[in-house]
């Protein structure tokens, strides 16, 4: 898992590192500068070999101390170069005043809103936004907004010639480095070279589509450096996470007991994905429970995977008798109604060992919205739980809280994706899946990743009926192999979208649980 910082942890790491003095405010602004000059020749090698023209946006804080850097390292390679800044350089910061004054004895420095009257209709390579970073922590005002507004229309005027290329420092600069949210108009980035690591706010919301492609550049920060005091760690899903599902022989029970239950007739497509994927993903033994009329109908249609007659509440309970049986899927295609019905008796299943132990229990779709309909049943979800909420069911089950996630942003940092999750889980007191692009994974305790199919792993294919069903076949899967609940929703979200992406366009639902053969392959297994 690959950590996250918000702003408060990034400035909490400089912080102690510069009060250990492992490093000063101006090492760190020089080699920031040229992580960025490093990143953009490596992205557009063809600047190189010409003497491009460079606007370089400075703004009032640290930020712009990065973008006087900048300038002056591509000064230095000859390139021409104007620098337009935002505020009275009396009031910057010290590093970046020092930064500054350096670049004043290389060029003049002009205010932001001449930027693009200054350059009429003359062609420009490349911009710098160093305007505002990590730290904005308020709605832009109209004298940056208005430049930035300018320069993007600017930049598609048709007698324009040749690709202005735009590299946001950090953040493209109105961004909420925390939330993905907007804090004014952005400069919307080809690249951004963020710094020491990654920050949430470009994995979620709009962060993705405003970054461009994504740099993380070294700044020399000590690996060591005592952490923020802040709350809110935050890690992001990658390739690790998967190795849960890992099979090492042993015979069927071993590897788990999935039971999946069914809407009546003609509404069990959704289940038989689910409890394909739950299949796949090497549960021992996957049951599909249903109402009498739709054994046939799902007989005709399954092989490996069992069936068994589930009508009412009371057959669920002595169902869940069976102590092989250890995970649960309610929800897809089950119907509100029926889900209401079956809801207390799977949430009521435990089993006395050395200590209590509930079967893992995915609720998903109609599920959910009984949940929502019935709070009083939310006091019965367990640590065993996940619940893997779309924004509307999530806006169902928390509607407090997908209101501050909409509010206009007024200030830094945001109410994020990030913070809502972590938020359910706590008052849910079980994991807590909020799907979408940028899916969020959150626990009782806190812990809270983010698996973003963005940059490098975009899966627009799954804006598909049913993809949300395997999904939580994958889950309930992973849950009878005994991993622990966010792990197995960690890996069932990073599979899924590997999953998408080996199968590529054209996918439907059902493509899913068979491709995943072929990603195990992939990753060596």
């Amino acid at each position: 898992m690959t950590e996250l910082l918000t702003s408060a942890q990034m400035r909490g790491i400089e912080a102690a590192a510069m009060a250990s003095g492992a490093v000063t405010g101006l090492d760190l602004m020089e080699r920031a500068g040229q992580g960025v000059v490093d990143a953009l020749l490596a992205m557009w090698p063809d600047l190189a070999s010409g003497v491009p023209r460079v606007a370089v946006l400075c703004g009032p804080g640290n930020n712009g101390g990065d973008g006087f850097v900048v300038a002056r390292l591509l000064r230095e390679r000859g390139w021409q170069v104007e620098v337009f800044a935002h505020g009275a350089p009396d009031r910057l910061p010290p590093d970046a005043r020092a930064n500054h004054d350096r670049w004043l004895a290389l060029g003049p420095v002009a205010p932001l809103g001449d930027l693009c009257g200054g350059f009429g209709k003359a062609h420009v390579d490349l911009v710098v936004d160093a305007v505002f970073g990590t730290g904005l922590t308020r709605a832009l005002d109209w004298d940056v907004e208005q430049p930035l507004a300018d320069i993007s229309e600017w930049r598609l005027k048709p007698w324009r010639q040749g690709h202005t290329r735009i590299v946001a420092v950090d953040v493209p600069s109105g961004l909420c480095a925390d939330s993905g949210r907007d804090l004014g108009l952005r400069l919307a980035a080809d690249l951004t070279v963020t710094f020491h690591r990654a920050k949430p706010g470009q994995y979620l919301a709009e962060g993705p589509d405003h970054c461009g492609r994504l740099v993380v550049a070294d700044i020399g920060l000590p690996p060591a450096a005592p952490r923020s005091s802040q709350p809110g760690e935050v890690t992001l899903v990658d390739a690790r996470a998967p190795r849960s599902a890992l099979k090492w022989g042993g015979q069927k029970y071993d590897h788990g007991h999935v039971l999946v239950l069914a809407g009546g007739v003609g509404q069990g497509g959704a289940a038989r994905m689910a409890a394909r994927g739950a299949l796949r993903m090497g549960a021992g033994l996957v049951t599909l429970g249903c109402p009498p009329a739709a054994l046939i109908e799902n007989a005709a249609q399954l092989n490996a995977i069992m069936l068994r007659r589930v009508d009412d509440p009371a057959a669920l309970t002595a169902l869940l008798e069976d102590r092989r049986i250890n995970a649960l899927c309610l929800g897809p295609g089950l119907g509100v109604e029926r889900a209401a019905g079956l809801l207390p008796a799977a949430l009521a299943a435990r089993r006395e060992q050395a200590a209590v132990f509930w079967p893992g229990l995915v609720l998903d779709a109609d599920a959910l919205t009984a949940l929502a309909a019935d709070p009083a049943l939310m006091a019965l979800l367990h640590r065993n739980c996940v619940l893997t909420p779309h924004r509307g069911e999530f806006a169902r089950l928390f509607p407090d809280l997908i209101e501050r996630l909409h509010a206009e942003p007024k200030g830094g940092p945001v109410f994020s994706k990030a913070d809502a999750t972590r938020e359910a889980a706590r008052r849910a007191g079980c994991v807590v899946l909020f799907k979408g692009a940028d899916t969020v994974i959150a626990d009782p305790e806190g812990r809270c990743s983010i698996h973003a199919a963005a940059y490098d792993r975009p899966a627009p294919w799954l804006a598909t009926a049913g993809a949300g069903d395997v999904l939580a076949g994958f889950i309930a899967g992973l849950l009878a192999r005994r991993n622990p609940a966010v792990r197995a929703a960690e890996s069932a979200a990073w599979l899924h979208v590997d999953c998408a992406r080996s199968f590529g366009p054209g996918l439907i639902a059902e493509d899913l649980p068979e491709e995943l053969p072929k990603v195990f392959r992939a990753l060596g297994w």
